[in-house]
């Protein structure tokens, strides 16, 4: 390629980077160099929350055996079924029975059906209602009375593990929002329903449960999903508010940049008390108007302010080997 093929190919491609670094320069930019968004208070509601994690676990969880050891003959209920108190869940013939059944049996099916009415079954029934959450026989299984054949759950709750720095913050009767990370679509209500008085030492960390009774239990809750809980200390609404950003520490007190209307343009600075703070904004308590018009630095994208720094539109050329 000649040496004016290269140059009309070079020219405009030099002229496409030196607009860029002027567009990204001079951009918005005010008689001190910075760059700024001018907002205005609002009203909102705003919270304070504590969040954290947790798992659905049952409130009251009830392992149901048999009195007697035998032969599992039949199964009335299926996992995830509601009973009622005094529901058969299933029924068993003890050892005797069973021994005494299998050898009428093999006499004829009238002597079978003579000692299977006049030596009934053991019934195995529902201490409570709830739902079953964990069937573990079949039919003609061979069971001991130390065998866990279900396990009832009253309700299903969500148990979360709160710092212990969080502890003091929370209130039984608190507000809380319950997301599973099986289901980020789906968030329920809760209450903070118990607060534990003994703590649990977990990855090094001193951890409270705290017990959340949701409003509603979706199907999909299962026993053991893991969750996600905001649970709220405290709430204002038609609260005045202002994005964090907008705030600065200035002499350790918090202040905010307003906009001059006079001729130096300069801008004010105006302390401020601040309230609850949510992570995105901040309540203004004193300080500040709702028509006051705040400048925010514009964070969306910073230069380099030092002299001597690279131009980030040119390479880098690479370092020196010394020999």
């Amino acid at each position: 390629m000649g040496k004016g093929k290269k140059l009309i190919w070079i020219v405009p491609v030099a002229l496409c980077v030196i607009g860029a670094a002027a567009f990204f320069l001079f951009r918005g930019k005010n008689q001190n160099g910075n760059q700024y968004v001018e907002i205005h208070p609002f009203r909102g509601t705003i919270s304070s929350l504590v969040s954290t994690t947790g798992a659905v676990e049952p409130q009251n969880r009830l392992k149901i055996g048999s009195t007697v050891s035998g032969r599992i003959e039949e199964i009335l209920v299926e996992e995830g079924q509601f009973v009622h108190k005094g529901d058969v869940l299933a029924r068993l013939s003890s050892t005797e029975r069973a021994a005494l059944l299998d050898a009428a049996k093999l006499q004829g099916k009238s002597e079978l059906d003579y000692w299977q009415k006049v030596y009934k079954e053991t019934a195995v029934m529902a201490p409570m209602t709830g739902q079953v959450i964990v069937k573990s026989i079949d039919p003609g299984q061979t069971v001991t009375t130390s065998d866990s054949l279900f396990v009832l759950s009253d309700r299903l709750i969500v148990k979360a593990y709160v710092d212990e720095t969080d502890i003091g913050k929370l209130k039984i009767g608190q507000k809380a929002v319950i997301g599973l990370d099986a289901y980020p679509e789906i968030k329920v209500n809760g209450i903070v329903d118990h607060i534990y008085y003994e703590s649990h030492l977990q990855n090094n960390v001193s951890i409270y449960y705290v017990d959340i009774i949701p409003e509603s239990v979706p199907d999909v809750y299962r026993s053991g999903m893991s969750a996600n809980i905001d649970i709220i200390v405290s709430e204002k609404r038609d609260a005045l508010l202002l994005p964090s950003g907008a705030l600065q520490n200035r002499a350790g007190v918090s202040a905010v940049m307003l906009k001059n209307a006079s001729s130096d343009r300069k801008p004010v600075y105006r302390t401020v008390r601040t309230g609850l703070q949510d992570g995105q904004n901040t309540e203004i308590l004193e300080g500040l108007e709702q028509n006051a018009v705040v400048l925010m630095p514009d964070t969306t994208f910073v230069l380099p302010t030092k002299k001597g720094g690279s131009n980030p539109f040119m390479p880098k050329r690479p370092p020196s080997q010394k020999k």
